[in-house]
């Protein structure tokens, strides 16, 4: 619903119910998004002006998760829609693209020039969307979003360029947090290895060597070569550490543990 129609239908709400009209000034933009990356992004920018809700909280895998019934009763009364796209939300792509004819749905990673996206060797005709893994990239959006909430709350787009600035000088300084903690690894120390390819823009960003069990989707599966591989790599390396994602099955990562351990390396 959009606010034209939101203020008109309030309004009409207001004069039958004797309510002040001054009362409209205080009801925020409803704004649902897929992920928490991006509900983080949004109550930020927003602050009190919007009311923000995630389909999707920790620990839930963004590539698998389709959508409820209550989320589409969310995802329908929402002012605006917030997902990622870049192929991220894969089995929700339809949804979404048909509520697009409806009402406001953006597809917030989709406005990132394609030069500064990397490739999706899973899907030769897309990109690698887990693009908040680099912070300045990430931090890019903050005033695309600025835009889009200013487009649907025209009063509040003051506020909301405000908060943008505010958000990225926080992003900004996560970056340089992320740059000096890895500069203090030594190169030869900086690998990566969990359970699928979703870091490869923190790799690229920070200087890691980033290899997954499995590819890009997570619905690509892990081979027993890819496994023994992974763990020839743990022993002759000597990587002391590899890392579970709380929205994967770690039953690949434990693989490779007990696979290095069988060969006298603990990981």
């Amino acid at each position: 619903m959009n606010v034209a129609r939101r203020t008109v239908l309030a309004i009409a709400f207001c004069l039958a119910s004797g309510m002040p009209l001054a009362a409209l000034a205080t009801q925020p933009l409803t704004i649902v998004t897929t992920t928490s990356q991006i509900a983080d992004m949004a109550r930020n920018v927003a602050g009190e002006r919007a009311s923000v809700t995630a389909l999707m909280g920790e620990g839930v895998d963004p590539h698998l998760y389709r959508q409820t019934r209550s989320d589409v009763a969310r995802l329908r009364n929402a002012d605006l829609v917030l997902w990622s796209g870049l192929y991220l939300e894969a089995s929700l792509e339809s949804f979404l693209l048909e509520l697009g004819r409806r009402q406001p749905v953006i597809a917030l990673a989709e406005r990132l020039p394609a030069e500064r996206l990397l490739a999706n060797p899973d899907y030769p005709d897309k990109y690698d969307p887990h693009v908040w893994m680099d912070v300045a990239l990430w931090s890019s959006l903050v005033d695309e979003l600025a835009v889009v909430l200013g487009e649907a709350d025209p009063e509040g787009a003051a506020l909301f360029a405000a908060n943008a600035r505010a958000y990225r000088d926080q992003l900004e300084a996560l970056d340089g947090y992320v740059r000096d903690s890895i500069a203090s690894i030594p190169p030869e120390a900086r690998v990566l290895i969990t359970a699928h390819d979703a870091f490869h823009y923190f790799g690229s960003a920070y200087d890691i060597e980033v290899l997954g069990i499995q590819g890009l989707s997570t619905e690509s599966e892990a081979g027993l070569a890819r496994i023994g591989e992974l763990v020839d790599l743990l022993v002759e390396r000597e990587v002391s550490a590899v890392f579970v994602e709380s929205s994967v099955a770690d039953r690949n990562i434990r693989a490779l543990i007990e696979g290095a351990a069988a060969r006298g390396h603990a990981v």
